[in-house]
């Protein structure tokens, strides 16, 4: 395995929101980051499972290590510098870090019902149609450092 150089962003590819704020990150974040959908990523070689790619959103430094929702969306921005260093800090420090945190799992749990939300959204990612993956397995978990 070739050593990372840049972080990566690890998404639900077949959710609508996630795509569509993929789409924004693309068109006005993304600086030296790789951005791949979980259903296409090399899982092992990042250290995730599916059952943690299923459940947020995640940002991998190229040393490894893993923050996931709305902390790996503080990483990013503050990743990407200039004004966008100051509000990903702010995500990531009491008492902004609790709101963003139950704002995030509010907003993953509801997403299907939400504007830009899609059916599959609401699905488990192995009962959602052209699935490739078996469920997620509760104990399978990325190697050991």
């Amino acid at each position: 395995m070739s050593a990372r150089t840049r972080p990566v962003l690890v998404y639900d590819g077949d959710c609508g929101i996630c795509t569509k704020c993929v789409a924004f990150v693309e068109r006005h974040l993304a600086q030296d980051i790789d951005i791949v959908a979980w259903q296409h990523a090399d899982l092992p070689s990042l250290r995730l499972s599916q059952a943690e790619c299923e459940e947020a959103v995640q940002w991998v430094t190229p040393d490894g290590a893993v923050t996931a929702a709305h902390v790996a969306i503080g990483d990013l921005l503050k990743h990407t510098g200039g004004a966008w260093w100051p509000l990903g800090a702010v995500l990531q420090i009491p008492p902004f870090r609790w709101v963003a945190s139950v704002v995030y799992k509010w907003i993953a749990k509801n997403r299907d019902r939400l504007p830009g939300g899609t059916p599959a959204c609401a699905m488990p990612a192995h009962l959602r149609p052209g699935a490739t993956r078996p469920p997620a397995d509760p104990t399978d978990s990325p190697p050991a450092a």
